[in-house]
């Protein structure tokens, strides 16, 4: 028997930008929905900026399996399209600056009046409640302001952001969570709802074990770069390879015990300096020093081979280049190198969400901009040829 993938049915209209909105929609649409792309007429931000620099990649990466139109929310004859469109849909979700849509009379309120089993899924940086609803926010200034920037770098160094677009995806991931919530719990009412997403709130929960070593200490310690943010665990660090480097953490006794035994250096287990825990955590740089004087001569390969049999958690640190090929990451197909027409191949995705039994669906190409306008506008509305033609000459498509 032949099973559907859990989404499919279901109809989805994505206004989604950039990286946050539009990972919620590939996320949907890996899962079977029908995701139609709901774009300006000159293209949402990426799609334009990708046309002369490296986002080309990251929008082929988001918005493959999509089908593409263009609606002008500007135009009165654009936003009676919207309201007409949502009426057929099952899910209409964005992440415009907040109350964007409602600027256009195309706010929550209106458009589930007009459709009671609409889930209207928003996600913004601070939410659409607080002092702080109406402050624009982008991944880096959320990594401000909710402390991820405190707490990364080197010791009395500058605050660092993290190098991956760490809120705008966590906050794609709960916009996604949310819709399927919405859609079971539609089920059991047959009622709609309205989806409010912070991608501040989503990203606070990642600053439990700093916030630990906060109200442990009464303070905010300086930042400990690549070490346990309360200083409190050891093993727990970065260690010198002499390709590059190697990621190592002992969260157990017995984890230490293996890896003195890894490193042909049995004494060290009943070491009074590293008996424990706490004794590693109170020497740990003497400790990271006894590591790298087993590190340091051999490949990071060697370092995770050998650790790997001792049942050390261990892994190297790859690079770019490392982490695009990554054998195992193609073996389980979450990886594809994907062939293009005018191009070298280019390096999609599939969904991180699987079901046992069920293939995720392949990667699929990104469609031009408004390439299925007409279609959909033919389809949901029963719109002919001529009407069509007027909507594009008064520009609202």
């Amino acid at each position: 028997m032949t099973v559907a993938q859990p989404l499919k049915g279901i109809t989805v209209l994505d206004f989604g930008q950039v990286y946050n909105g539009p990972y919620c929609g590939f996320l949907l649409a890996q899962a079977g929905a029908r995701v139609i792309k709901v774009e300006s007429r000159i293209g949402e931000p990426l799609r334009t900026r990708a046309q002369s620099t490296s986002a080309n990649f990251a929008f082929s990466l988001l918005n493959g399996g999509k089908e593409c139109i263009t609606l002008n929310i500007k135009s009165s004859q654009g936003q009676d399209l919207l309201k007409q469109l949502v009426c057929g849909v099952d899910v209409l979700l964005e992440n415009f600056a907040p109350g964007t849509l409602a600027d256009y009379g195309l706010g929550s309120d209106t458009l589930c009046a007009l459709n009671r089993r609409l889930v209207y899924a928003a996600s913004t940086g601070y939410g659409a409640t607080g002092r702080y609803s109406d402050y624009l926010g982008m991944d880096i200034t959320i990594q401000a302001m909710v402390g991820v920037m405190s707490i990364t770098g080197e010791g009395e160094g500058p605050p660092l952001k993290t190098g991956a677009a760490l809120c705008d995806f966590l906050g794609g991931i709960h916009l996604y969570a949310g819709i399927t919530s919405a859609l079971y719990q539609r089920e059991q009412t047959g009622q709609g709802a309205v989806l409010d997403i912070s991608m501040q709130d989503c990203v606070f929960p990642t600053l439990s074990t700093a916030l630990g070593a906060y109200f442990q200490a009464g303070e905010q310690r300086p930042r400990t770069g690549n070490r346990h943010p309360a200083l409190s665990a050891a093993p727990y660090n970065v260690y010198r390879a002499n390709d590059g480097h190697v990621a190592m953490i002992c969260i157990r006794d017995g984890h230490w015990r293996n890896l003195c035994v890894a490193m042909q250096r049995p004494e060290l287990i009943d070491d009074a300096r590293f008996v424990d825990m706490k004794s590693r955590a109170q020497n740990m740089d003497e400790l990271d020093r006894q590591i790298e004087r087993w590190t340091q001569p051999l490949c990071k390969d060697e370092i995770f081979a050998i650790a790997q049999q001792h049942d050390v958690i261990c892994a190297p640190v790859q690079n770019l280049a490392d982490v695009v090929d990554d054998p195992h990451m193609h073996e389980r197909g979450s990886l594809h190198w994907h062939p293009q027409e005018t191009s070298a191949d280019v390096l999609l995705m599939s969904t991180p969400i699987r079901f046992q039994g069920l293939d995720a669906p392949g990667p699929q190409d990104v469609a031009p901009l408004g390439a299925h306008t007409d279609e959909v506008l033919h389809e949901l509305l029963d719109l002919d040829e001529a009407q069509i033609a007027a909507l594009r000459e008064a520009e609202a498509i």
